[in-house]
């Protein structure tokens, strides 16, 4: 049920980006043909703006395309995963000379190696040299063009990033040295299979040993994902698949949630800010995209380091904001907080007024700001009080003592006396 409102879902939200596709084609001198291309551009797209994106291919762009598409705009509505730009590959009735492979290797031969050449040496670069890509790319393929996609990690520099194998038709050596292969990257790769217990026979079986392989490997740099659909068949996994697949490609992406902050941030060894710069600094170096730190995740980040009781981390990441974002108040406001919490309540007063001529944020507006400022004033006010009264107490205290002395001094005369 689960399953059938999302899918739904992604339709709806497909509606409307159907008139947003464009067509394309390209010459090829290996293929000695033309190709057409479907192509999806990022919402907003200014190829001036230096914005960089991801390259994600649909091999079957004829029938996958449509469905990636979906997934892609329902992922990115959520900040899932980064605006991509998508490209299909119709094949069509090449099909099956494209994806053709040598029976015992399983790597594209004749048709298939001219195809896997026209992708490498021609499409690939004149998508970079046309549009704004990042260095990220993703290959997406189902049945014998998931196993095609195989092809380019058996190279010494890989083409892509990131595999999408949907129930892939493996062969020769793909099939039985997939595992070996993918232990050598020293860069990272993701890759991802799927098959269903309604699978074809011979592509399942298949597939369950390539995983059983790929499962063993110990490779750092290596993220796998498999998933085994109950009640799919050949053909309706490929949503599901979909779907799945580039939610775990695009994981480091999306949010920090619940998880990763039980899982990751509390347990983290060392201070929290460096955790946050850590990890946006390695979205950027794997997706080629400069995502910035937003104020719900330094908030979240904050909670954590209050749990922790961790106040060297709460000032370090109120550092952090300032200097990312120097006109806002969040900044100032973590300072103060830290202020707050070591007892330095003139600081902290100090930094709560400097925040009134900085920028609010959704969370720290004026309002609160003030209140805050009222509640520490009157705190600074009660301790000031407490501190007369207390002076006060002393002075009675030591004025009875003199008299008790002095008393006692009177009544010792007398009996002396």
């Amino acid at each position: 049920m689960k399953k059938t409102i999302l899918t739904l879902l992604v339709c709806v939200l497909y509606l409307p980006l159907s008139a947003q596709i464009t067509y394309d084609e390209i010459s090829s001198s290996e293929l000695n043909t033309v190709r057409q291309l479907k192509i999806k551009l990022p919402k907003n797209y200014d190829p001036s703006s230096g914005i960089m994106y991801p390259l994600i291919i649909v091999f079957d762009g004829d029938y996958l395309f449509e469905p990636i598409v979906g997934q892609v705009h329902f992922q990115t509505y959520f900040d899932d995963m980064p605006s991509s730009i998508i490209v299909g590959v119709i094949q069509g009735s090449e099909r099956r000379y494209d994806g053709y492979c040598d029976e015992v290797t399983g790597l594209p031969k004749e048709s298939g190696l001219r195809f896997h050449n026209f992708v490498a040496q021609e499409l690939i670069p004149y998508l970079d040299g046309k549009y704004n890509t990042s260095k990220f790319r993703v290959a997406v393929g189902h049945d014998l063009m998931g196993n095609f996609i195989n092809s380019y990690l058996f190279k010494e520099d890989p083409l892509f990033n990131a595999y999408v194998c949907i129930s892939p038709d493996l062969a020769g050596t793909v099939r039985d040295y997939l595992g070996k292969r993918l232990e050598f990257f020293k860069d990272d790769i993701f890759y991802y299979m799927a098959t269903s217990d309604k699978d074809l026979p011979y592509i399942r079986d298949a597939v369950l040993s390539a995983n059983s392989q790929i499962s063993e490997v110990k490779n750092q740099y290596l993220t796998y994902y498999f998933d085994d659909f109950k009640g799919d068949t050949h053909y309706t996994l490929v949503n599901g698949a979909i779907a799945k697949s580039f939610d775990k490609i695009f994981q480091l992406y999306q949010p920090l949630r619940e998880k990763e902050l039980e899982e990751k941030v509390l347990s983290y060894e060392g201070t929290l800010d460096k955790y946050l710069v850590d990890r946006y600094d390695r979205i950027e170096d794997l997706f080629g995209i400069k995502k910035p730190i937003t104020e719900e995740e330094f908030e979240k980040t904050v909670k954590v380091a209050e749990q922790r009781s961790d106040l060297e981390s709460l000032e370090k990441i109120g550092k952090l904001a300032k200097k990312l974002n120097p006109e806002s108040v969040l900044g100032n406001h973590y300072l103060a907080l830290h202020a707050e919490k070591a007892e330095d309540i003139k600081k902290a007063i100090k930094l709560y007024e400097a925040s009134l001529t900085l920028e609010e944020t959704d969370l720290i507006v004026y309002d609160f700001i003030e209140s805050k400022l009222e509640e520490l004033r009157s705190t600074i006010e009660l301790g000031e009080l407490e501190k007369e009264l207390e002076k006060e107490k002393r002075k009675i205290e030591k004025e009875e003592k003199k008299a008790e002395a002095k008393a006692k001094k009177e009544a010792k005369k007398n009996d002396d006396n």
